[in-house]
């Protein structure tokens, strides 16, 4: 990271336990360093062990990982990006709004067959990526499943964890895939619209559709990162927790240029 991308990175970081008095041992390591060492796995798409020796030991660094993603600290400095980003943009920090898709990948060897599926429209063995995003592209939620799992099954768990954290949104587009029962349990369970932006019988050939390309928009920025150009986490959270650390560096990496 450059100087200007690590002080809004930096600022966004959760404070640690010790910091504040709430107990906890201080941690040893510089955490710039192990920014950038996430940084540059997810970016480059290799393996733990093929850390550079410009880092710090892989396994440390795994360490990190692994206990920002269990105690949710992931989502939270990817939370923070994003409130300061929609502000930046002169948007209120709780969208109103989002648009709900789902992108299937290919998984590596090293995906367990309890987490994998095929995916007969797309025609890939894998897993699905499901992903709810306001009107600037920015992620709200994301759920990781085997491909074999259709969009109308999938898209409960998202649009639950979505209310849980965004009350002031009632509104989410979505394509066909997410028609039937889900529309109705959405308005009654948590009053939110799901309108479903339909396809014209009549068009050919590739056409971008109202509010669905602002979604398909971020998949093509998620897939900057090397390492997820397929799925080869062996467990889901850790994979929502890769496309949390690829859309955080979007998001850094556009405060800092505003910055300037």
């Amino acid at each position: 990271m450059s100087d200007a991308e690590w002080a809004v990175v930096r600022d966004a970081m959760p404070v640690p336990g010790w910091l504040e008095g709430r107990g906890g041992q201080p941690e040893g390591y510089c955490h710039r360093q192990m920014v950038d060492a996430v940084r540059y796995l997810v970016a480059g798409g290799i393996t733990w062990r093929a850390m550079p020796t410009d880092f710090p030991a892989w396994d440390r660094v795994y360490a990190v990982f692994r206990r920002w993603r269990d105690k949710g600290l992931t989502a939270e400095f990817h939370d923070r990006l994003r409130d300061r980003v929609r502000q930046v943009a002169g948007r209120d920090a709780e969208p109103t709004a989002g648009i709900i898709d789902a992108q299937s990948v290919k998984a590596a060897a090293s995906v367990p067959a309890s987490t994998r599926g095929f995916d007969g429209g797309k025609k890939v063995n894998g897993r699905k990526r499901h992903i709810v995003v306001d009107p600037l592209g920015l992620l709200l939620a994301v759920m990781v499943t085997a491909a074999s799992v259709t969009d109308r099954d999938a898209g409960q768990t998202p649009l639950a964890r979505l209310r849980e954290r965004h009350w002031h949104l009632t509104r989410v587009w979505a394509d066909g895939g997410y028609t039937g029962r889900l529309v109705d349990f959405a308005r009654d369970a948590w009053r939110i619209a799901l309108t479903v932006v339909r396809r014209s019988d009549d068009t050919s050939g590739f056409t971008v559709l109202p509010k669905r390309w602002l979604v398909e928009r971020t998949f093509a920025w998620l897939m900057h990162a090397r390492r997820l150009a397929r799925d080869y986490e062996t467990r889901t959270d850790t994979s929502e927790a890769v496309i949390r650390r690829s859309m955080s560096m979007v998001m850094s990496r556009r405060l800092a240029r505003r910055a300037r």
